[in-house]
């Protein structure tokens, strides 16, 4: 005989499993350790019994020797009763075919209902996540962002993967903060930040989900614009070629943001001469010439100041070297 496995993911909703576990429920006898688990009422319902016992890999090994039996495997995958499940069977004349049987999976996306448990229990039980608001999150979130963009441009994918983490958990954090309020108080969660851009996206690219049809990269761009336009004109909102651009965001990357706008819009050029500033004008004007050559003057600058960086370590080495020779002389 058998031992059927019966695995059931926490990220997804009690009481959806597959067509095959369903069979296997209902032909052979059901255990299981976990007196709690979340499938229980669902199979109770079903008419299907479950034997909780006490945890005995010996014992549940020898019985499914003479009959087929579907174990009810605990959520959190159960790992040392399974070795130890593993080392009874072996350990037997006859050992029973074990089997596992995925109940139900995660699909792509699912990691992230962890983090929103996570989070959650954090906003409740840690006194230093319960106290934080949206305004004593900005330091981390402005960190964040700059050492996601530091790992890529050192290309050090393996830090991407982490950083990446720590700027979703702001996201995380915001949304959950944001949660508390009442719904009437500009109240949202984590579902409400998510729904929001996917409509966003899937308004904003026609040429995916409608019959629009674009003949390349530059054809949707400019259906970008042309949507986000009329998105403001029906909110209302002043049609300006810089509305929305962020101002808090880095000088340089700032005046590339606005006269890449301008340009699009037909700005005159002598718009960026006119300034009150003679070496803030020289400095827009640096700007403008990084995007008429097709750089970014932000990334230029930052590659500047990491070979900067790496002259000054080498000089101080260099100079350290320097000393250390003298004092031997």
């Amino acid at each position: 005989m058998s031992l059927i496995i019966l695995t059931t993911s926490p990220r997804v909703a009690p009481g959806l499993l597959s067509v095959q576990a369903w069979a296997a429920l209902g032909r052979h006898p059901v255990r299981t350790a976990t007196a709690d688990h979340p499938y229980l009422p669902y199979l109770a319902e079903a008419g299907i019994p479950v034997e909780t016992v006490t945890p005995d890999p010996a014992a549940l090994a020898r019985d499914a020797r003479t009959d087929t039996i579907v174990w009810l495997a605990a959520q959190d995958g159960e790992e040392d009763f399974m070795r130890a499940l593993g080392q009874a069977a072996l350990a037997l004349d006859d050992p029973p075919v074990i089997e596992v049987l995925p109940g139900s999976y995660d699909l792509p996306g699912a990691r992230l209902l962890d983090l929103v448990r996570v989070m959650d229990r954090l906003r409740r039980e840690c006194p230093w996540d319960r106290e934080q608001t949206h305004e004593s999150l900005v330091p981390y979130l402005v960190e964040e962002s700059y050492e996601v963009l530091e790992t890529i441009e050192e290309g050090d994918r393996a830090a991407l993967r982490e950083e990446l983490g720590d700027l979703l958990l702001q996201v995380m954090f915001h949304s959950r903060v944001a949660q508390e309020r009442l719904p009437g108080d500009d109240g949202f969660d984590i579902d409400d930040v998510a729904a929001g851009i996917v409509e966003k996206l899937v308004r904003r690219h026609p040429h995916v989900f409608a019959d629009t049809r674009v003949s390349g990269a530059e054809d949707v761009s400019g259906n970008w614009e042309v949507i986000k336009a009329a998105e403001r004109a029906a909110k209302g909102e002043r049609e300006s070629a810089v509305a929305g651009v962020p101002m808090g965001q880095p000088a340089l990357s700032l005046a590339a943001q606005l006269l890449r706008r301008a340009e699009r819009a037909g700005v005159p050029a002598e718009l960026a001469e006119e300034l009150p500033s003679e070496l803030g004008a020289r400095l827009f004007d640096l700007v403008r010439l990084a995007a008429e050559r097709g750089l970014d003057p932000e990334a230029e600058l930052r590659a500047a100041a990491r070979a900067y960086r790496s002259r000054v370590e080498e000089w101080e080495v260099a100079r350290q070297d320097e000393r250390g020779g003298r004092r031997t002389e």
